[in-house]
C-alpha cells in the first residue's frame, strides 16, 4: 500500500469517478484504475463499485476514506516541511474554472509574484467547480477559484466571496429570433459545469443539451457569436471591449443580469500554507481587484499548467 494508491482512491471516492480522478492527477485512467486495482488487492475489499447512480463506496471502503484522507494531507505536510529545510521556494498552486484562468489567473499571478522575488513557486490548472474543494482537500492545489458551488462541508475547507459581478448574454444582434431555447448557445469549458455561473444560468432557462456548443475558451465563443453562430454568457465585465466596438450586443433574457461571484477555496487558516494566505490576502487588494475587473485580453486555458503531476508507480 503506497500514499499515491490512498491518494488516488480518495480522488476517486470523492470525485466520483475514475475519469474525474484521472483528470485531476494529469494521467491516464489506465494508471488510476491500475492504482486502485494494487490498492483493492493489498486490502482485500473492492473499497469502490460502480452502480446505476454512480461511484459507491463499501463498508470498508466508508472506513478507509477519513484515514486516507489524514494520512494524504500528512503526506503533502512532510512533503512542504522537507522543502522548507532544504530551502527550497514555498509551492503555491492554484485551480479555477477554465474562464478565470483564461483572464484572471495570468495577470493576478504575474502582480502576485512580483511582490516575493523568488520567493513562492507558482503553477496552475484548470478544474471544473465540483472538483475545486476535493483538489484543495487533498493537497493537490492550495488556492481554488471558482463559484463556490457544491461544497461539501466535511472538508474542513474555508469558502469565502472575492469578486461580484453579473452575468449577461451577449450576440451579434440585439435578439435573436425565437426563444431562448431555440438558441444555439455558445461556452466555454466551464459552461458544461452545472456547477459555474453560467452553467446555473443554463439550467436556469432550461436550454437543452442540443442547443448547446463547447468552444475551447470564451474568447472563442465570443467570437463566434460576433459571427453570427448564436448567443453566449458572459461576465459583463470581461466582455466590455467587444460591446463597446459593437463586435457584440446585449441580448435580454429573463433573469439577467444574474448576479454571481467568485469565491476563493482554501484550508482552513490554521492548516493552509503561508503562500497561500498571502495569495488571498493580495486577491483583496485593489490591485488585484482592478485586473480582476479590467483584463487586458484572455488567455486560452491551454497556456496554464496542471496544478500538479504526478507518477503513480513513483
Amino acid at each position: 500500500m503506497t500514499l499515491t494508491q490512498l491518494n488516488v482512491f480518495v480522488l476517486v471516492a470523492r470525485l466520483g469517478s475514475v475519469t474525474a480522478a484521472a483528470n485531476a492527477l494529469s494521467v491516464s485512467e489506465s494508471a488510476v484504475s491500475q492504482a486502485l486495482s494494487a490498492l483493492r488487492q493489498h486490502l482485500g475489499d473492492q473499497l469502490v463499485v460502480r452502480g446505476a447512480g454512480g461511484m459507491t463506496l463499501t463498508p470498508g471502503g466508508t472506513r478507509l476514506l477519513g484515514t486516507a484522507s489524514q494520512i494524504v494531507a500528512l503526506g503533502a505536510e512532510a512533503q512542504a516541511a522537507v522543502r522548507a529545510a532544504q530551502g527550497a521556494p514555498e509551492q503555491l498552486r492554484l485551480v479555477a474554472t477554465s474562464t478565470i484562468a483564461e483572464f484572471a489567473v495570468s495577470p493576478v499571478l504575474e502582480a502576485f509574484t512580483r511582490r516575493f522575488s523568488g520567493a513562492v513557486e507558482v503553477s496552475s490548472g484548470v478544474a471544473r467547480d465540483s472538483e475545486m474543494a476535493v483538489l484543495v482537500a487533498n493537497r493537490l492545489a492550495d488556492v481554488a477559484l471558482g463559484s463556490g458551488v457544491g461544497r461539501d462541508q466535511r472538508l474542513e475547507l474555508t469558502c469565502e466571496p472575492m469578486f461580484r459581478y453579473k452575468m449577461i448574454v451577449v450576440a451579434a444582434q440585439a435578439r435573436p429570433r425565437g426563444g431562448a431555447s431555440q438558441w444555439m448557445w455558445l461556452v466555454d469549458p466551464s459552461g458544461t459545469d452545472p456547477g459555474s455561473d453560467s452553467g446555473r444560468l443554463l439550467r436556469s432557462l432550461r436550454i437543452p443539451d442540443a442547443r448547446i456548443r463547447v468552444f475551447p475558451n470564451q474568447t472563442a465563443a465570443w467570437a463566434a457569436a460576433a459571427d453570427g453562430g448564436g448567443v453566449a454568457p458572459a461576465a459583463a465585465h470581461l466582455v466590455t471591449q467587444q460591446l463597446r466596438r459593437g463586435e457584440l450586443s446585449v441580448v435580454t433574457v429573463p433573469g439577467t443580469p444574474m448576479d454571481a461571484c467568485w469565491h476563493v477555496t482554501m484550508l482552513q487558516r490554521e492548516r493552509r500554507p503561508a503562500a497561500a494566505s498571502s495569495l488571498r490576502h493580495f486577491l483583496g487588494t485593489p490591485e488585484a481587484m482592478h485586473l480582476m475587473r479590467s483584463p487586458t485580453e484572455g488567455m486560452p486555458p491551454s497556456r496554464f499548467r496542471p496544478p500538479v503531476y504526478v507518477t503513480i508507480w513513483s
